[in-house]
């Protein structure tokens, strides 16, 4: 999920920075301290597939207005974005997810996963590593604890990740009570009631617009995206 970096770099830029802000500030200005000009392009790279880094994509736009404006849920953040642009990470939610909490996450279970996904596309040292990466993603987001063997952990959900989580379900075309039952909340580990609670959360610190009677909900999303308000 690389986190680190992309907290680096998003420190490192303002939200009016365009794809070559963010390429000249990783490649040229080296501000994630990398060694080598080589790392520093592939790094560049591999942000750009998972974030955009560029403000002419609405979600990237929508995940660095949230970044801005809570500390707390920025892994969450992280993840819900790297999660809708990462088909490898996508496919990993499920068995991520429905470990117990405490229990010991099953590398099996998250290969049968991946294979499902990719068929035989990748030999099994390549998904190996997928395997690898992907365990350190979820354990970047706090949902695995632990060195050597990961166990599962709860996270905490946040409004600005609930009101991503709402964008989320959203574009994918849900609408009503099923905003708050969507695999975008599921994986901050958010009942449809707590999912409620911090929508309206959200809505009291100016994210969303919301209106919820009984099982309608009337959800307005302009707030997390001011440049789509404008054009």
């Amino acid at each position: 999920m690389m986190l680190a970096e992309l907290s680096a770099v998003l420190a490192a830029t303002t939200e009016a920075a365009t794809r070559d802000d963010y390429a000249a500030a990783i490649i040229e200005g080296n501000c994630l301290g990398k060694p080598t000009a080589a790392t520093r392009r592939l790094t560049n790279q591999r942000l750009g597939e998972l974030y955009a880094l560029d403000r002419g994509m609405p979600i990237f736009r929508v995940l660095r207005h949230l970044w801005a404006a809570e500390d707390a849920g920025r892994r969450l953040l992280a993840l819900q974005c790297a999660i809708a642009r990462d088909p490898l990470l996508a496919a990993t939610a499920a068995p991520v997810i429905a470990l117990p909490v405490g229990s010991e996450l099953q590398r099996d279970h998250v290969r049968a996963a991946l294979r499902e996904t990719v068929d035989e596309r990748l030999s099994s040292s390549t998904l190996d590593k997928v395997i690898r990466n992907v365990a350190s993603s979820w354990a970047q987001a706090g949902h695995l604890v632990g060195r050597t063997f990961k166990k599962r952990a709860l996270v905490r959900a946040t409004p600005a990740s609930v009101a991503f989580g709402l964008y989320l379900g959203h574009a994918a075309g849900f609408r009503g009570t099923q905003l708050f039952t969507t695999g975008w909340l599921a994986v901050l580990d958010c009942a449809p009631t707590t999912a409620r609670d911090l929508a309206v959360e959200a809505k009291r610190i100016g994210l969303i617009d919301l209106r919820i009677s009984g099982e309608v909900v009337d959800l307005g999303l302009d707030r997390l995206d001011p440049q789509q308000r404008r054009t």
